[in-house]
């Protein structure tokens, strides 16, 4: 609802004046014309400061025709327009800079070109609190990066998982917009989901389109992931401007369009996911420079639409642009957004070491986007960027936004009613790994695909399998606290994501039961259970209690046993903390086949190379009962699925000098296991019950499983990291 219009000078202020509501200030300025021969969207240039107290904003405006072009489709008028998000209460005063140059749109000296019309106007506006609620992003605030692995809301401080739609990738190719190929999205299945009260433009057109986002708002989703350019793409049905190739030349009444209906997915609560190009076009404007052409075009696209409060940058699918044009573009935006929306990158599946680990730590990338060739690799791919970032300095938001292979992606429910892998590899496998979300694709061998989606109910199913699980992150979890501990749980195949010692969440992906690593922290738990195909209320299982720390069984699940649950651990009440004893190796090598070797690393494997780990521990100052026995190792510069398995050795008199393949201790119990793969940097911890139970010299022997492959961990002559075993006493 618009509360009424403010008239200062020749600007007009229009909006509801609450926070997180969008003010628009119109100015009459040069009558022109998107064609005009002093082109208005490239020798002209407008922006506003906007300040209240010590805040101040920067934000760029566009022209805008004849102001109402979204209804009328005109290419000519007098109107310039700004829209700007205040983040606080109180008075707002502005003061606009408006001058005209040779390519001064894209030009960052203040004082280029002349004060034209406008130029130096002030004004000011009051803004109040905002009267919106639930799922409304005006209730919440902007969605900030603040330098974790979730993005935050500025105005109530809560945190944000994604859950949506990466289909259809063309998303704006609709019937509707001027200018936009009619053959393509009718979204006539969501003609009745359009309400009274809902937006059009042109008296009835727009309401398919709104109708698919109350639809997708309706099933508890949050984001949707569109291109606003596709020339030369796969769709050629998405751009800004008034044709294909007239790159500096802006379509004012499609963009009008647009922001109807990018508004209204702030008022749903859906986050714009906005995908700037594709890798077929990646070399379009500039020859993938960061030239006049795209510098107009980014700037456009953060005149229009960064004052949205839910909003990604992603510079482009399946991107083939250098790491140097990379860093250029995210340092555009960053500077010139005056919100600083969140910078994100997309590439092929076998691409993400390239493209991605260059990008580590630069203070204007926030997080890749992941395209998995093969679900079953997401949750040790989350991870590990997830981890890289970590090391770098900078932490990255990491999503999943498109889930391979390509033809087949998230199948219609009639195809794949369950959803099984999706449900388990990618969806869990990703919230569980410390992921902020998912967006779901469509392969292409499937109706509805991603290019040619009209209905999103071809997924109903799989929005409520998504909801189930976002509801049991932000309802039962401290999840910016917690972070991915696999090594915790005995199972080779669970997921662990834990706060230690407070709560732990634990993914059974093909149910059953499994024993958790409580270490050192002592007290009496709560064990609930979570079902990840129904939703609804945490229930009980066959163990409610358990009590102590060190290892211990959680039962089993309250009915469906062989089916996914999730099994939430949390402390009732702390106990007395136990005495712990750290141990290093005085003696550790590995053999491979017949060579030992005494070196800063100890590799495992068990395949075409026989590769086999010996820690001698001399154990001291055990004086009480000891509880647990816990060996940590930690992955150096090559990860894997060794498949561990960790045994008794038959004997310790051997020394680092003296061992060899003739003389080395047998393997005697096995002590534990370990199937998961696991990642350069990651620790692993291994559960080996109370072998060890008092003084003395203690051999343990590692071997990876038969046909795994090798994975290599830091020795005792490591600067960190070094292998460890800890006693719990009690």
């Amino acid at each position: 609802m618009i509360v009424g219009k403010v008239y200062a000078a020749t600007g007009v202020i229009d909006g509801e004046l609450k926070v997180w509501h969008t003010v628009t200030i119109t100015f009459d300025g040069p009558n022109t014309n998107e064609q005009a021969s002093d082109n208005p969207f490239l020798n002209y240039r407008l922006n506003v400061t906007f300040t209240n107290g010590n805040t101040s904003y920067v934000v760029p405006g566009y022209y805008a025709a004849d102001g109402n072009a979204s209804n009328t489709s005109a290419d000519s008028g007098n109107k310039w327009r700004v829209k700007f998000t205040p983040n606080k209460t109180g008075t707002w005063t502005y003061k606009v800079s408006f001058r005209k140059g040779n390519n001064i749109a894209i030009n960052d000296d203040v004082n280029a070109g002349q004060p034209v019309s406008f130029d130096g106007e002030t004004g000011s506006f009051n803004i109040t609190q905002t009267d919106k609620s639930g799922s409304d992003f005006r209730a919440k605030g902007r969605l900030n990066y603040v330098g974790e692995n979730y993005l935050q809301f500025e105005g109530t401080g809560k945190y944000y998982i994604k859950g949506g739609a990466d289909s259809p990738e063309n998303f704006l190719a609709f019937k509707d917009f001027d200018q936009t190929p009619t053959n393509k999205h009718h979204y006539n299945p969501h003609a009745n989901d359009w309400k009274n009260g809902d937006p059009t433009w042109k008296g009835t057109k727009g309401k398919n389109i709104i109708g698919a986002l109350n639809y997708l708002a309706g099933k508890g989703m949050n984001s949707v992931y569109f291109l606003t350019m596709n020339v030369n793409g796969d769709g050629k049905d998405v751009w800004p401007w008034t044709s294909s190739n007239a790159y500096n030349r802006f379509d004012c009444s499609k963009l009008d369009q647009w922001e109807i209906v990018f508004s209204h997915m702030d008022k749903l609560g859906l986050l714009m996911h906005v995908i700037t190009q594709e890798t077929e076009n990646d070399q379009l404007l500039n020859g993938g420079a960061l030239g006049t052409q795209r510098k107009l075009y980014y700037r456009e696209l953060i005149a229009r639409f960064s004052h949205h409060l839910g909003l990604v940058w992603n510079l482009g699918e399946e991107n083939t642009n250098t790491d140097a044009e990379l860093k250029a573009f995210s340092k555009y935006f960053k500077e010139h957004d005056p919100y600083k929306h969140m910078v994100v990158v997309h590439t092929y599946p076998g691409q993400k070491d390239k493209v991605f680990t260059p990008l580590l730590g630069y203070q204007y990338l926030d997080g890749p986007s992941l395209q998995m060739g093969s679900v079953n690799d997401t949750h040790a791919t989350v991870i590990k960027w997830l981890d890289k970032s970590a090391n770098a300095g900078r932490p990255w938001v990491v999503n999943l936004d498109e889930q391979g292979p390509a033809n087949v992606g998230v199948k219609p429910d009639k195809d794949d009613y369950w959803h099984d892998d999706i449900r388990k590899k990618a969806l869990w496998g990703t919230l569980m790994a410390g992921g902020a979300g998912c967006e779901w694709y469509f392969g292409y061998h499937y109706d509805h695909d991603d290019l040619d989606c009209q209905d999103w109910r071809s997924r109903d199913h799989m929005w409520d399998l998504t909801r189930y699980a976002l509801e049991f992150f932000q309802k039962h979890l401290p999840f910016t606290e917690m972070s991915h501990n696999d090594g915790l749980t005995s199972h080779g195949s669970d997921y662990c994501f834990a706060k230690p010692g407070k709560v732990y969440a634990i993914y059974l992906p093909s149910g059953g039961t499994t024993n958790l690593n409580l270490e050192s922290y002592n007290g009496t738990y709560d064990v609930k259970w979570y079902n990840p195909r129904q939703g609804g209320n945490l229930q009980n299982g066959t163990v409610t209690t358990i009590t102590g720390f060190g290892n211990k069984a959680i039962g089993y699940p309250p009915n469906n046993t062989s089916y996914d649950w999730v099994a939430l651990v949390t402390l009732k009440e702390a106990g007395p903390t136990p005495d712990i004893l750290d141990f290093t190796p005085t003696e550790d090598v590995y053999i491979e086949n017949t060579t030992t070797h005494n070196v800063n690393v100890l590799k495992v494997q068990q395949s075409s190379s026989q590769r086999t780990v010996y820690l001698k521990f001399n154990v001291t100052g055990v004086t009480k009962t000891v509880d647990a026995n816990t060996l940590t190792l930690t992955c150096t510069s090559d990860g894997g699925t060794p498949k561990l398995r960790v045994y008794a050795g038959s004997s310790s008199n051997w020394t680092e000098a003296s061992i060899n393949s003739g003389n080395a201790p047998t393997t005697g119990a096995l002590l534990a296991s370990y199937d998961s793969p696991i990642a350069v940097g990651q620790s692993v911890s291994l559960d080996l019950g109370k072998h060890i139970t008092g003084n003395g010299t203690y051999t343990l022997i590692i071997k990876g499983n038969n046909g795994s492959n090798d994975a290599w961990f830091n020795a005792s002559e490591a600067a960190n990291g070094k292998p460890k075993l800890t006693l719990s006493l009690q």
